[in-house]
């Protein structure tokens, strides 16, 4: 199950690279995984359930638990059925240049699926943070100049990852109540106590924020501002049920702890109600739509939270419905407006009768969610009136469904009236690109109506796993009774409403009376930007110095006092016999001497390239200290680091002055800011002598000399990041990479920066390759000798960064260390001749680099999984090669490869990006006039 959606992250990317030209064939190839996947749920309906345990890092109990069961191939075959359908309708309604957009939904798909089919508390987590990551992309994805849609995005990007963290915290205290994350077995056997109890609050919070329910609900309506298609997958059929789908998944186990079902009824009533009568006042259709999802959702929530097996079948069947009766509806508000302009209801007249195919579609689509038979919608709303119609409290909330009812029943006959009637026009022109998925869906419904006792086959074991009502099944026809007759007064009463309250365009402006969440939303960002915007004018002096000395004086008063204070009393470690050693070695005392002499004098000197300059020196003192103790990889390293930092702030330093300013401190804050850097140096020596002496059991060295023996390598340093630690270096790269990119967006976002002109053209008029204009070189003018040795020299570089690369296995060396150097010889090249002369040599984009050595990396650690081993679990790779003979390659050394272009990626980053404003001419200030 991990490889399928794995799969759908291969589709996402490739399709759109190799079919981009051709948008409709590219959309319906990609609507080929999401259909496979509801074809293979269905063919696994009545099967039992299917489980799946892909182990990540088993010391550290991460692994991937999947399981297929009724519930989660009901959601499939809407994830993959309808995501199947949008993805063709997309074809025809995006424009080439959206072509993305199209990988995007596939991405989206293949979170869902994960979600999904996750067994895990942490996994569904990872997948559910990916669906709100994917859905900020494709409300955000249109022009920079719309801040609507960038407002939007950002809002529903807030409140579910807000809400989805409370959701984790809840999580993590089940899991730790239960002893386990594995959804199933925690639904086996769940955990009782208070701590139960508030994990399943603030679960409930995180899945009420992802449904949209009220009064969370404000970020979907302003979500309208998507495309479409989005609309129709997303907050229709997909996202937006991720947290219905979460409460049905743990109503067997905790429908019957107490703040479970009244918080879902009042929650789920409250939603219903109120998003119905807001529906019924709007003019966009869109909105219509996104106010009545809230509500349907809310009519879920209710549903499949009750704790019953009749409420879990009509919940069950109208989550199917919903996705296939509301997805088909806001598809068609997408046919409108491309046909007319517009899908405001006030603004139309004969669309009805210019796309009449369109609108027996939505037609077909309003009677299956007002619950006309023999929709399938008819179905579920027969199997909730009867869930409730057993006296007790269950009145109560058979009055609010009844009620929420008719409001559906009003605002789907103005959604009809609004779209389709009045006026007249000539001849049918349906676009049938568009239509037809409206059609397929629609009359979906329709069919899955006329065979309730194949879903009463499908959904029937995941219902059966709640208790009451076991002789109830599924049926169009159950004869007269009190069903049946709730369901007339829901029609009579709706028709009614819509009567009073719903025929006049535009609405009349009663929605003011009630509750508006936008303004709560916007209250809330406004007070918390303005409550940072206090602490940061308080705190945030912006002196470095400052800063530093918080931090120190912190430091100083909690671990330093207690290091002191342990030592007084006599229960820090005894000094080993004969007292402390001061060196090894001589050349020890003069490599300190070296690093103190450096350190000392940059703080006197006035000048910033002698300052650099000096610790730099400290720096290489350093890396002389790693060689005498027996550490040439770590000196390998540092070297290279420090010239590479060098390089950067010598690059820096051209903004700046040449020398600092004058010294206009008091004597009693040079004293102080002496005494913490005093305080500071003589606390880190002090604990590193007393953690070394309190040392009680054995090194870890020798083992890893031995796991190096072992696997026929002499480089333990390497062994350790490539193999025995590799899920480390795994996450540090990682870092690495968003820290690049990270630098890269607020250097380039700066006032001032020049890019490319349109057409990815450079100030010449010349085709640019990877960077932006040409610019001057870094140095100033062309230096003839330097730009020489440079062309000699950086393949000399590169060759020594391939052997660094390669002889890592038994010798100092290794991806990292071997990645920086390369870095060190495009540095090279770069100095003389600038963004024009490393573009020439390397007509390679750093982030594809970047993203090519992370995507290598996960790769080989996933290719651990094809014999069912671990995730990162090393391996031989061999055959006979030519000449060569008998090679064998260990995946391990394909990891370090990714190392090795990531970190390249990393350091061409960095300097094209710092290049692209020190390149450009200082602006002179204006004199004053």
């Amino acid at each position: 199950m991990l490889a399928l959606v794995g799969i759908y992250a291969v589709v996402a990317v490739g399709v759109p690279w190799a079919l981009g030209r051709h948008r409709r064939v590219m959309a319906c190839a990609a609507a080929l995984l999401p259909a496979a996947t509801a074809v293979w749920a269905a063919a696994r309906a009545g099967r039992g359930t299917l489980d799946t345990t892909v182990v990540w890092a088993a010391d550290l109990g991460l692994v991937f638990d999947f399981r297929l069961d009724a519930l989660a191939i009901v959601m499939l075959l809407l994830v993959g059925g309808v995501g199947a359908v949008v993805l063709c309708y997309a074809g025809w309604y995006f424009e080439r240049s959206e072509r993305l957009m199209t990988g995007t939904l596939v991405a989206f798909a293949g979170a869902m699926t994960g979600l999904v089919l996750a067994d895990n508390l942490l996994v569904l987590y990872v997948f559910w943070e990916l669906t709100t990551l994917s859905s900020f992309v494709l409300i955000g994805h249109t022009r920079p100049d719309r801040v609507a849609d960038r407002r939007a995005a950002t809002q529903a990007l807030l409140t579910t990852t807000a809400f989805g963290l409370v959701m984790l915290v809840g999580f993590v205290t089940l899991g730790q109540a239960a002893g386990t994350y594995r959804i199933s077995a925690l639904v086996a056997d769940p955990p009782g106590g208070t701590a139960a109890r508030v994990g399943v609050v603030l679960v409930l919070l995180g899945a009420f924020a992802k449904s949209a329910q009220v009064p969370l609900h404000a970020w979907l309506p302003a979500a309208m501002v998507a495309p479409t298609p989005v609309s129709a997958y997303l907050h229709a059929a997909a996202m937006v049920k991720a947290g219905v789908y979460l409460v049905a998944r743990l109503a067997p186990a905790f429908a019957g702890v107490a703040p479970w079902r009244p918080l879902v009824l009042a929650v789920g009533l409250l939603s219903l109600l109120v998003g119905g009568a807001i529906a019924l006042r709007q003019d966009d259709l869109k909105r219509l739509l996104a106010y009545g999802t809230i509500s349907q959702l809310g009519f879920l929530i209710v549903l499949l939270g009750n704790g019953t097996r009749t409420a879990a079948l009509a919940g069950t069947a109208l989550l199917l419905a919903h996705g296939l009766f509301k997805a088909p509806l806001f598809l068609a508000v997408g046919v409108v407006e491309h046909a007319t302009g517009t899908r405001h209801a006030d603004r139309l007249a004969g669309a009805g009768r210019r796309l009449p195919v369109l609108a027996v579609a939505a037609a077909a689509a309003i009677a299956s969610m007002i619950g006309i038979p023999p929709f399938l919608g008819f179905v579920a709303k027969e199997a909730a009136f009867e869930a409730f119609a057993h006296g007790g409290l269950d009145i109560a909330v058979l009055v609010g469904v009844v009620a929420g009812s008719a409001l559906t029943v009003a605002y789907g006959v103005r959604f009809l009236h609004g779209a389709f009637s009045g006026g007249t026009d000539e001849g049918p022109r349906d676009p049938w690109g568009l239509v037809v998925p409206v059609v397929v869906l629609a009359a979906a419904g329709f069919a899955a109506g006329l065979v309730p006792g194949a879903l009463q086959k499908l959904i029937g074991p995941y219902a059966g796993t709640l208790g009451g009502g076991h002789d109830y099944k599924l049926a169009v026809w159950h004869g007269l009774g009190v069903p049946l007759g709730l369901s007339a007064l829901a029609l009579v009463a709706g028709a009614g409403l819509y009567g009073a309250f719903g025929r006049t365009f535009p609405g009349r402006s009663t929605t003011a009376r009630l509750p508006d969440a936008q303004r709560a939303y916007d209250a809330v960002i406004e007070g918390t930007m303005a409550g940072a915007h206090a602490v940061t004018r308080r705190l945030q002096t912006g002196s470095l110095p400052v800063y530093l000395g918080v931090i120190a004086l912190t430091v100083l008063a909690v671990p330093g006092s207690a290091l002191v204070a342990g030592l007084v009393r006599g229960t820090g470690p005894g000094w080993p016999a004969g007292g402390p050693r001061a060196w090894d070695d001589p050349m020890q005392l003069v490599l300190s001497a070296v690093v103190v002499a450096c350190a000392v004098a940059a703080t006197w000197v006035r000048g910033r390239l002698s300052a650099v300059v000096l610790l730099s020196g400290a720096g290489y003192g350093t890396a002389g200290l790693f060689i005498v103790h027996g550490g040439p990889d770590l000196a390998l390293t540092l070297v290279v680091v420090e010239t590479l930092s060098l390089i950067m702030l010598v690059l820096v330093l051209r903004r700046l002055p040449e020398r600092f300013p004058p010294r206009l401190r008091l004597a009693r804050a040079r004293i102080a800011t002496a005494a913490i850097s005093l305080g500071m140096g003589g606390f880190v020596g002090l604990f590193l002598m007393v953690a070394s002496l309190s040392r009680t059991a054995e090194p870890d060295g020798p083992g890893y000399t031995r796991l190096a023996a072992q696997e026929h390598t002499k480089n333990v340093v390497n062994l350790i990041l490539v193999d025995l630690r590799a899920l480390d270096t795994l996450g540090e790269i990682t870092v690495l990479a968003a820290t690049a990119m990270g630098v890269a967006s607020l250097v380039l976002a700066a006032p001032g920066v020049r890019r490319g002109g349109p057409g990815g053209r450079d100030g010449d008029g010349r085709r640019s390759r990877w960077l932006a204009a040409p610019g001057r070189p870094p140095l100033g003018g062309s230096p003839v000798v330097l730009g020489a040795a440079s062309r000699v020299l950086t393949p000399t570089i590169l060759i020594f960064s391939v052997y660094l690369f390669f002889a890592g296995h038994g010798r100092p060396g290794g991806g990292f260390v071997g990645g920086l150097v390369a870095g060190m010889a495009f540095v090279l090249r770069y100095l003389p001749g600038g963004r024009r002369a490393l573009a020439a040599a390397l007509p390679v984009r750093p982030a594809a680099l970047l993203g090519a050595g992370l995507g290598i990396a996960v790769a080989t650690g996933a290719g651990g999984w094809a014999d069912g081993g671990a995730f990162l679990g090393s391996h031989h790779l061999g055959g006979t090669v030519p000449v060569l003979g008998h090679v064998e390659v260990p995946t391990n050394l394909i990891f370090d490869a990714g190392v090795y272009l990531l970190v390249l990626g990393l350091v061409l980053m960095i300097l094209t990006t710092l290049g692209a404003s020190l390149e450009e001419p200082e602006i002179p200030a204006e004199e004053p006039t």
